[in-house]
Formats: structure tokens, C-alpha cells, sequence
């Protein structure tokens, strides 16, 4: 990695988002309606423990109820809407995304989807997948075998 003035490092992955998002934005303002006919992507965090996986989308001012969390094999799809509020006023700036979301994830290993759960909490929807019994690492114990019993001949 690259040293930024200032000792940041680059991050292209970080950089990629940034532009797909710029590039996101500078359709919208293009085309107008019919770019927000397509479903935008919240932003996540993914994180994996010894027994699940842990998903953290940030959905400000999003109710639940207005919230679809499926689960398939090894994928997961949370989809829903972020209705244009009703305003008084001219609207003079909005940065705000509205409008059909979808986030998909293909997790990497097996998982238990029978109990995967998901919580809603002061904007994130926090979802928990345990990953299925096969898939979970499983520490081995190493015994130490006796020299004393093998035969010599």
C-alpha cells in the first residue's frame, strides 16, 4: 500500500465502493427517475466468530416490519423500501437514499438457517447466522502413546 500525504494508507477496495457510489449518483442525477427504479445496496459490516457469522447493515429510519430477511443455502437477502417522506417546504438538497434496497451475502461455509435471527436496533439490523455443526472448527486432543507397549522384534 500507498502512503497518502497525511500517512493514510490507500485502500482500493474502500476506493472502488467510493466510485461505484459517485458513479451510483451521477446516473440518478442524469437519468433522473429511472435510475431509482433499480434497488441500492446498504452499506455492512460482515464479521465471523467460531460459531457464526455477523451481519450489521445500517437502515436509519427504517421500521422492521418494512424489512424482508430471507435466508437460501448459503446465501442471505435482506430487501425492503425507504418511502420519500411527505415535505412542507422546498425541497432545496438531498443526499438521502429512498427507494427499493437489497443486500445479498454468500457466506463462505455451511449455516444453520433454522436459526439465524435478526434484530433491529437504533438503525442496524443486526443479523446472527450460526454456521451448521459440520462447518464449526472443532479443536482436536492429541494423546500421547506409550513406547513402553510396542514390541521389540
Amino acid at each position: 500500500m500507498q502512503a497518502r500525504p497525511g500517512g493514510w494508507a490507500r485502500n482500493p477496495l474502500m476506493e472502488f465502493d467510493q466510485l461505484l457510489s459517485e458513479m451510483s449518483g451521477l446516473m440518478e442525477s442524469t437519468v433522473g427517475g429511472a435510475a431509482t427504479a433499480v434497488a441500492w445496496t446498504p452499506l455492512a459490516d460482515v464479521t465471523e466468530s467460531d460459531d457464526a457469522f455477523h451481519v450489521e447493515i445500517e437502515l436509519p429510519g427504517v421500521r422492521s416490519k418494512d424489512i424482508d430477511v430471507e435466508a437460501n443455502g448459503q446465501e442471505v437477502v435482506v430487501t425492503g423500501e425507504i418511502k420519500e417522506k411527505e415535505r412542507k417546504g422546498v425541497l432545496r438538497r438531498s443526499t438521502r437514499r429512498t427507494g427499493a434496497f437489497e443486500y445479498r451475502l454468500r457466506l463462505p461455509g455451511e449455516v444453520d438457517t433454522e436459526k439465524i435471527n435478526a434484530q433491529m436496533s437504533d438503525g442496524v439490523l443486526a443479523i446472527t447466522v450460526p454456521k451448521a455443526e459440520v462447518a464449526k472448527p472443532r479443536h482436536v486432543e492429541i494423546s500421547e502413546k506409550s513406547e513402553s507397549t510396542g514390541s521389540s522384534g
